[in-house]
């Protein structure tokens, strides 16, 4: 166990040595029409994209991969070294031989979200409505087929409500860190206090504020540190009262104005409030890597039953990372070391 420990601490140590450029563009959608009835005549779609598209002889794209990141986040999470060493000369998806699509999920980035101008209403957004989105944004690239679909915490559920709702747009699907039942329990209780908390902070003002509702933004921050924690990591990082102290201030002596706008962050912890494939995993016929971590906080072992709906579909697998001083939570998804072989496996099944 120690020289496994070693082993992984050096790979995590190890840095990008080649990175690939990186292209940064929008797509504009005309009159796209949300689940809750309302219609924006531009929805915007910012994405990057690193590589080159390789086509067959019919002209079709067959080597495009798509990464969809968490709740909060945009598609830069993935060119942290620890994510895109995948994408480095040699790397299991490689640059130069996949093109690489991290889009930025609506409300969320340089995507069309509230703090736009509209505020409280902007049409309230889906998981539904941003896999249609994302669907029209692989139609304006060309994409009639994913050769992968990945995607972590949020991008996870949106990669099993993209199998369901576009079911012959990904010839394979790697969720990593999420579940496929309604979004209850524990996980939506800590996404309904931030949420409330940011409401009954009276800076909020009915979403009409004039300077962030910094002591709501504070709570929710903190509620989500405490949903992506890892305990025997933290225990190793922080071993003593006055450790674990230090890093509590530090998340909450944040700026208001560097947690975010308020109400794009209603609306991406509410986002997830229909979420529910399990009754239609059936749906998801191609090869599927599903990998969570034994510690996570959002998504533990016991709650889900993981095990019992991989087997709704046909060719899926469920793999649980082990919990070591090494894996980091929910945040374990962003860890490529942890899980690229099974990413390769799948690839190699998936051809």
């Amino acid at each position: 166990m120690m020289l496994r420990m070693m082993a992984v601490a050096a790979l995590l140590a190890t840095t990008a040595t080649a990175a690939p450029t990186v292209t940064e563009a929008d797509f504009v959608a005309r009159d796209f029409r949300f689940s809750d009835g309302k219609t924006l005549p531009q929805l915007k779609q910012h994405y990057r994209t690193l590589g080159t598209p390789i086509r067959n002889a019919k002209g079709e794209i067959i080597n495009a991969v798509m990464v969809g990141h968490g709740t909060g986040g945009t598609g830069a999470q993935f060119l942290v070294p620890q994510f895109a060493r995948l994408f480095e000369p040699g790397g299991t998806l490689d640059a130069a031989k996949y093109f690489i699509i991290l889009p930025d999920a609506i409300g969320h980035g340089g995507s069309s979200k509230p703090s736009d101008g509209l505020k409280m209403a902007f049409p309230a957004y889906d998981y539904g409505d941003m896999v249609r989105a994302q669907g029209q944004l692989l139609d304006h690239l060309g994409v009639k087929q994913l050769r992968l679909l990945a995607g972590t915490s949020m991008g996870c559920m949106m990669g099993f409500q993209f199998g369901i709702d576009l079911p012959d747009r990904a010839a394979a699907i790697m969720p990593l860190a999420c579940n496929v039942i309604e979004i209850a329990g524990r996980n939506r209780q800590w996404r309904s206090m931030a949420i409330q908390a940011i409401k009954a902070d009276p800076a909020w003002n009915g979403g009409n504020y004039t300077a962030p509702p910094e002591q709501g933004l504070k709570l929710g921050m903190a509620l989500q540190a405490m949903a992506s924690s890892a305990p025997v990591r933290q225990q190793a990082d922080w071993p003593t009262r006055a450790a674990a102290d230090a890093a509590a201030t530090a998340v909450l002596s944040r700026p208001g104005a560097s947690m975010g706008d308020a109400n794009d962050r209603i609306y991406q912890l509410d986002a997830s409030r229909n979420y529910n494939p399990a009754p239609n995993l059936a749906r998801i016929t191609v090869p599927v890597t599903w990998v969570n971590s034994a510690d996570d906080f959002i998504n533990p072992p016991g709650v889900g039953e993981p095990e019992r709906h991989v087997r709704a579909m046909p060719q899926a697998r469920y793999v649980l990372i082990p919990e070591t001083t090494e894996t980091r939570g929910h945040s374990t998804h962003t860890w490529s070391i942890f899980w690229e072989g099974e990413l390769k496996a799948l690839l190699a099944r998936s051809q």
